[in-house]
C-alpha cells in the first residue's frame, strides 16, 4: 500500500505543488496587524483543502488572536493516533529590496520553491495534507488516526494556543505529536530534532530629549541615544568573546551531558564550509564552544534591529531623541524566559547612565527550551523509515530554533513530541529569499507516508 501512496505523491506533484503555491501567495504575516484578513483567508484556505482530501471535524477555530483550523481523519477504534502540528502564519518579508523575486509571488528556481513561508512552515505543513491525500485516494484510507492541529501564531510565540490545547485536551489526545518545523542537517545527512532553544524579547528603548534636535545647535549638549543604545547593548554581550555580560543569566545553564556532546562531536561540520555558505568572513561566538554547541546547546543575546535618527538618502544633521533595538534571547534548558528578562532588565537599569532615560518593553513571545526524549517507538519508527528513504540512518541534532508549543505539548498532553522537519539550515528563514528544497519536499512526504504505516505496522 505504501508503494501505492508514493505512486499517487509523483503522478499528482505538479499539482500538489500548484496548490502550495496558492497557500504561498497570502501574505499571513501574524505580527502586523494590517494583515490580520490574510492570516485568516490562508486558515479558510487550508479548511477548505483539509474538506477536499476526506478530512472530517474540519473548523476554523476563533481565538483572541488569530485562528486555529482543526481537522481529523476518519478515528478508527484501536490504531494509534498522531496529532500534526504546523503553523501556516509567516515572519514578515522585509527587507523587500533583498528578495530576487517578490515574496509573496512563489517561484520555482533550480529545484527550489522560493517564497516567505516556503519552509517556515508551509511547505513543511503541505508535506502532511499531500500525504494524507495520497493516503485517501490511493492507499486505501490512512493507516493510523491523524488529528491537525494548525495555527496561525507561531511567529509572535503561539500565545492564543495554551489555553485551547488545554481547553481541549482530551479532544486532541493522542499517542504521539508530530511536528514538521525544523529541518535536517543536510540533504545527504538525514537528522532528526531532539532539541530546541527557548526564547524570550524584548524592546529597549533610549530617550535622551524630547524632540530631534538640531545636531549642530546641541551636539555636545545633549546625548545621542544611539550612541548610549551601542554602549547598552555592548555592556549586555562582549564583542570579543561572545560571552553574555547580564549577571545570573548563565546561572542555571548546566553542562551539555556527554552522549549530546559525543554526538555533536560526531556530526559532519565544516566552519570554512559554512561561512563560505553564509557569506560571512569568518564564523564567531562563545570562545569556547564549539560552533554546534554554540547553535544548539548554548545560549545567546541578540540584537534583531536597531531603529533612531535618519538613514534616507543624503544627510540630516539631526540629533535624534530617541533610539531602539529589538532583542531576542535563545535560551537552554532550566533557563526561565521570565528570570532572564527580570535580570536583563536590572542590568540595564545599573547600566543606564543618568543623561539618559531607558526602558524595556517586553514582547509576548517567550517560550522555554525542550531537550526531548531519544529513545521512545514512535522515534525508532521515524528512524526506520528516514533509512529507507534517505538510505542512512539518521543523526540526532539539537536545533538552534524555538518551536513555542512544543514544551506545552509535553506539559498538557503528555505524550512525546517527534520533530520530524525537512527544511535546511540554508533555506533562509526569516530572511529575504526564503525557499524550500523541492527534492527535500518529495523526499518528506515519502517518509511521512512511510513513517504512518511504521506506526500503524507497531501496532498491529
Amino acid at each position: 500500500m505504501v508503494k501505492d501512496v508514493w505512486r499517487y505523491l509523483r503522478a499528482e506533484r505538479a499539482n500538489q505543488l500548484a496548490a502550495l503555491c496558492e497557500l504561498l501567495r497570502i501574505p499571513s504575516i501574524s505580527a502586523q496587524r494590517e494583515h490580520a484578513p490574510d492570516v485568516q483567508r490562508a486558515a479558510e484556505w487550508l479548511a477548505l483543502r483539509l474538506r477536499a482530501i476526506g478530512l472530517e471535524e474540519v473548523a476554523v477555530q476563533p481565538t483572541a488572536g488569530h485562528p486555529v483550523v482543526l481537522g481529523q481523519t476518519p478515528q478508527q477504534p484501536g490504531r494509534p493516533t498522531v496529532l500534526i502540528y504546523g503553523h501556516y502564519d509567516v515572519q514578515p518579508p522585509d527587507p523587500l529590496a533583498l528578495w530576487t523575486t517578490p515574496p509573496f509571488e512563489p517561484t520555482v528556481r533550480r529545484g527550489r520553491l522560493y517564497a516567505r513561508g516556503a519552509a517556515d512552515d508551509k511547505g513543511q505543513l503541505f508535506i502532511h495534507l499531500a500525504v494524507l491525500e495520497a493516503w485517501q485516494r490511493a492507499g486505501g484510507g490512512c493507516p493510523v488516526n491523524v488529528k491537525l492541529l494548525l495555527e496561525g501564531e507561531e511567529e509572535i510565540g503561539s500565545p492564543q494556543l495554551p489555553p485551547l490545547l488545554r481547553a481541549r485536551a482530551r479532544e486532541l489526545a493522542c499517542d504521539v505529536v508530530l511536528v514538521s518545523d525544523t529541518h535536517m542537517l543536510g540533504p545527504r545527512t538525514p537528522s532528526i530534532t531532539a532539541g530546541l532553544r527557548g526564547i524570550c524579547c524584548c524592546e529597549i528603548v533610549v530617550r535622551t530629549a524630547a524632540r530631534d534636535l538640531h545636531s549642530g545647535n546641541w551636539g555636545g549638549a545633549v546625548a545621542n541615544p544611539l550612541q548610549v543604545l551601542a554602549e547598552l547593548l555592548v555592556a549586555c554581550k562582549d564583542p570579543r568573546s561572545g560571552k553574555v555580560r547580564i549577571p545570573g543569566f548563565y546561572d542555571a545553564v548546566k553542562p551539555l551531558p556527554a552522549h549530546w556532546r559525543r554526538a555533536l562531536s560526531e556530526t559532519p561540520h565544516d566552519d570554512a564550509a559554512l561561512a563560505k555558505a553564509l557569506g560571512a568572513p569568518a564564523l564567531f561566538g562563545e570562545r569556547g564552544q564549539s560552533t554546534l554547541a554554540r547553535i544548539g546547546a548554548r545560549p545567546t543575546f541578540e540584537v534583531n534591529g536597531v531603529v533612531g535618527g535618519y538613514a534616507g538618502e543624503g544627510i540630516k544633521t539631526v540629533l535624534p531623541c530617541e533610539a531602539r533595538a529589538k532583542v531576542s534571547l535563545r535560551l537552554v534548558p532550566d533557563q526561565s524566559p521570565t528570570q532572564v528578562l527580570a535580570a536583563l532588565k536590572r542590568h540595564l537599569a545599573a547600566c543606564a547612565p543618568p543623561h539618559a532615560r531607558v526602558s524595556v518593553r517586553v514582547l509576548e513571545n517567550s517560550a522555554p527550551a525542550v531537550r526531548l526524549d531519544t529513545d521512545f517507538p514512535e522515534l525508532e519508527a521515524a528512524r526506520r523509515a528516514i533509512t529507507r528513504v534517505f538510505g542512512r540512518a539518521p543523526l540526532l541534532s539539537l536545533e538552534g530554533g524555538s518551536v513555542p508549543i512544543v514544551a506545552e505539548f509535553e506539559r498538557t498532553l503528555k505524550r512525546p513530541t517527534l520533530l520530524l522537519g525537512f527544511g535546511l539550515p540554508d533555506d533562509n528563514l526569516h530572511a529575504p529569499n526564503e525557499k524550500l528544497d523541492l527534492a527535500m519536499f518529495e523526499r518528506g512526504t515519502r517518509t511521512v507516508a512511510l513513517l504512518l504505516a511504521e506506526l500503524a505496522a507497531a501496532r498491529a
